[in-house]
């Protein structure tokens, strides 16, 4: 019976015992009054206080569909202000139009997100379930790091040859939907802002110049190399005009060849000069100027942009010099691994191994075919295995395709760009498959396993579908969390029994070796002041990794500080929350229920993965006993 039922007795005839009670209560009624204010002001008190119960309950429910509300007012400004993200989400409202890439720009963007913040910073929480919590904690640390990095200054430097913005403007073409003609129409408007942007983009580069916030000159010479290539392709060969190669069926014939004659336009009299443009700029006015030094440590400000960084990709506070010792320690464990494989395979030694591996052809691809075949081949054995791991399966698939010819010198091993939360666009692995004779076989597995399933692919589609978590948590997340699972990934086909050629095994650990060697080569370039030559010597010395990856891998770290940690970082983060999730849970101890916890909270920074997972372990004894 609820406290706020009122509790009756039933009526029944008095007794004698009873008269006679009534009878001394109304001649000592002194006595008994007490008592009897008691017990009422003791009534009065269960009703106040029920009453303020609800009236708190209200409260809390009312301020937390206010914050609700402006966490969806958040993600809908942001995908109104860059609807080439909306677009990239899947959120197609905002297909004709760009995001303003300018100084002016910039500057409004960080003015709304300081009113943003302090909205945020006055939501009452008293009362907010963890979940609730949790939301409000992520979203200030994501509003307060996009002001840290405005004041720093990253915006001023646009330009470089892994992530630069004239990059990043054709994997939206990639992105971009091409299901109707409204949809190629939107293109066609957005082709014509191509020079705008690129204007602006010109715009912040010089302002970043000034400010001595620029790449090392060589990195920004591959910068006008790569803004040529793009320029170089004609017609339907320029990545701009892709999507003119095959029409959708809902396409008219009527309308195909207005769009193909209008999109080629655009592309060959508007976007094709303005990158050639971009390349002028570059090559004769911004590389010159470019910084002579390698490490970020050498701009201004430059150690407390390294420590930011540092902060943004692994989601921990943690010394750069502790990041390089921890480096230099995994490097020696994997290579005793590595040395013990090559001993069972009857090699003297781990140098002789790797040399003899990269001497021999039969190690090497045959064909770029061959390179795609095997990704494929990997991933279909692997997701015939997903239920032995994991309770919640992608229900979203992967596709691998060859990277584009343009990019293949600059490009990593492979990359995964997410599909769209609704399956229409399906994930997609891209392999740089170019010059495939110097290209190892021996790592392809793990990588495969990395970038589809059970790595990226499974981890971000099934982020995609977590009904309960707001958008900013579904669709975006902690880079530590994604390449650490990426990297832990790796492991699991060796749980279930695959890389069963020793040879493959080999390259699995390879490819930890290379994540290994990150923390000793970013932190030694931006930290300790490393040369180039002293980076690619040292992965010379310590990988089989082949010499074009060895020079693009150098490049990377170089023009994007602290983003090559997050991959072990996160790892080692998850092998230790697995650990101890076995040590105290023993025989209850489940791994397709560690993984669904691990997955089902999204991208988390690891301060918040590790507090998640402390509480899994906490409830799992007590789910056992009640089923007891």
């Amino acid at each position: 019976m609820s406290p706020s039922s009122p509790h009756r007795m039933p009526r029944r005839s008095l007794s004698r015992t009873a008269l006679s009670t009534l009878l001394s209560a109304a001649l000592f009624g002194a006595a008994l009054l007490p008592a009897a204010q008691a017990a009422a002001t003791t009534a009065t008190a269960d009703a106040d206080a029920t009453i303020a119960d609800a009236a708190q309950a209200s409260d809390v429910a009312a301020r937390l569909k206010a914050f609700n509300a402006l966490i969806d007012e958040q993600w809908e400004g942001l995908m109104r202000e860059q609807p080439e993200q909306a677009s990239f989400f899947g959120d197609y409202r905002y297909n004709a139009a760009w995001g303003d890439f300018s100084l002016a720009g910039a500057a409004r963007h960080n003015r709304d997100t300081k009113e943003l913040l302090a909205r945020f910073k006055a939501v009452d929480t008293r009362g907010f379930a963890e979940s609730d919590l949790l939301n409000h904690r992520l979203m200030l640390r994501w509003l307060e790091d996009d002001l840290r990095g405005y004041a720093l200054k990253f915006h001023e430097m646009p330009l470089d040859q892994f992530n630069g913005t004239h990059l990043f403007l054709t994997i939206m073409v990639k992105s971009f939907p091409f299901n109707d003609t409204q949809q190629y129409d939107d293109y066609l408007k957005r082709l014509h802002e191509i020079p705008r942007i690129l204007r602006q983009v010109t715009e912040v580069a010089r302002q970043g110049a000034k400010d001595g916030l620029m790449q090392p000159s060589y990195l920004l010479e591959k910068v006008a190399a790569q803004c040529n290539g793009i320029a170089d392709s004609v017609g339907e060969d320029n990545v701009f005009a892709g999507a003119l190669k095959k029409f959708p069926d809902s396409v008219p014939a009527a309308e195909r060849e207005r769009l193909r004659k209008q999109i080629l336009a655009a592309v060959n009299d508007e976007v094709r000069p303005a990158y050639r443009q971009l390349a002028e700029f570059v090559s004769k006015e911004y590389a010159p100027q470019g910084r002579k030094e390698y490490g970020v440590w050498s701009v201004p400000n430059g150690e407390a942009l390294y420590r930011f960084s540092i902060e943004q990709f692994t989601s921990l506070d943690v010394p750069p010099e502790q990041i390089h010792q921890l480096g230099l320690s995994e490097v020696a464990r994997i290579e005793k691994a590595q040395s013990e494989i090559a001993k069972r395979l009857g090699y003297a030694d781990l140098k002789s191994m790797r040399s003899a591996v990269a001497a021999d052809p039969k190690r090497h691809a045959g064909s770029r075919e061959q390179i795609l075949q095997l990704y494929r081949d990997y991933l279909a054995q692997m997701d015939k295995r997903l239920p032995e791991l994991f309770g919640k399966l992608p229900t979203t698939k992967v596709q691998v395709q060859s990277v584009e010819a343009w990019r293949e010198k600059e490009a990593s091993a492979a990359q995964y760009m997410p599909g769209t939360p609704d399956g229409k666009r399906p994930g997609l692995i891209t392999v740089n498959t170019g010059e495939p004779e110097k290209r190892l076989l021996t790592r392809i597995e793990a990588v495969a396993y990395h970038e589809g399933v059970p790595g990226h692919h499974l981890q971000l589609s099934i982020a995609r579908d977590l009904p309960a978590l707001p958008k900013f948590r579904t669709l975006t997340g902690q880079t530590a969390f994604m390449e650490g699972w990426g990297l832990y990934s790796e492991e699991l086909g060796k749980e279930i029994g695959f890389y069963q050629d020793p040879y493959s095994d080999f390259g699995r650990l390879s490819e930890e070796l290379i994540r290994a060697n990150r923390l000793v080569l970013d932190t030694g370039v931006h930290h300790k002041r490393w040369t180039r030559e002293q980076m690619v010597q040292w992965m010379r010395d310590h990988s089989d990794m082949e010499e074009p990856n060895i020079q693009s891998e150098a490049d990377r770290y170089i023009a994007w500080p602290g983003q090559a940690l997050a991959y072990k970082m996160g790892q080692l983060k998850i092998r230790e929350l697995r650990a101890r999730a076995e040590a105290r849970l023993g025989k209850q101890f489940d791994i397709r229920a560690f993984h669904d916890q691990i997955l089902g909270g999204g991208a988390l920074p690891l301060k918040e993965l590790e507090l998640r997972i402390d509480r899994w372990i906490a409830s799992v004894p007590a789910q056992a006993d009640s089923k007891k």
